[in-house]
């Protein structure tokens, strides 16, 4: 598995090093001191996985991760105690303090081997989701919902006139989704393929996409290039 270190602190990626060194599933392919150059590396590598500082210069872990449209797995590893919470509301699988203890960083990684295996041992896609919000629920065919949208930890469905709130982060059913159908457009929205009516191209490398109940999506610059590519645009 690739990966990435984030750290301001040359000993702390040392360090890291060091200690991944007894992994050899896990290939390192960089390093990055700040955000900027972290987000730089990601896009440049596609790391599968990256071991995040929070307090760095120029920002924070947090930020980094805001500016990704498909963040990679995240490992937090911080001296501080009191981002944890935080942490796992963005999906992190684990969150170490430094110094990173070996036994520790063991448990991370056999996190990861068991997410692997249950990816290889699941099912075909989902056809439909079983929703529950407030007092009501559903039974939602996915061919037609035409957008997932994220709002913090929960994802809203546009399914004709019914917008239903799931109960589970924008990443994770991404996940179950069928990525013959459905097409991460930007960081906060997946689109149905299915539901297009047309396509402008928009500022910066961006794409305007118009589906056919009327909503407007902008695929961002760096999503647009893998659209193209998919959709011969």
């Amino acid at each position: 598995m690739r990966a990435l270190l984030i750290d301001d602190e040359p000993l702390a990626r040392r360090e890291l090093r060091r200690l991944l060194s007894a992994h050899s599933w896990i290939q390192i392919v960089g390093e990055a001191a700040d955000i900027d150059e972290a987000q730089a590396g990601i896009e440049a590598q596609s790391p599968a996985l990256i071991f995040l500082d929070i307090q760095m210069p120029g920002g924070t872990g947090f930020e980094l991760l805001d500016r990704l449209d498909r963040p990679p797995r995240v490992i937090f590893t911080t001296a501080y105690d009191q981002y944890a919470v935080k942490a796992f509301e963005v999906n992190a699988l684990d969150y170490l303090l430094k110094p990173v203890e070996p036994e520790r960083l063991v448990m991370a990684l056999e996190k990861i081997r068991r997410g692997i295996a249950t990816t290889e041992q699941a099912d075909t896609p989902l056809e439909q989701l079983f929703v529950r919000d407030g007092p009501r629920c559903w039974f939602v065919p996915l061919r037609e919902v035409s957008v997932f949208s994220a709002e913090g930890n929960y994802v809203r469905l546009e399914w004709g006139r019914a917008r239903p709130l799931l109960g589970r982060s924008l990443t994770v059913l991404e996940s179950k989704l069928d990525s013959r159908r459905f097409f991460r457009a930007n960081r906060q929205q997946i689109l149905n393929l299915e539901h297009i009516q047309d396509v402008e191209l928009g500022s910066g490398g961006r794409l305007h996409v118009r589906l056919l109940d009327g909503r407007e999506i902008e695929i961002s610059r760096r999503q647009a290039r893998e659209f193209r590519a998919r959709m011969e645009v």
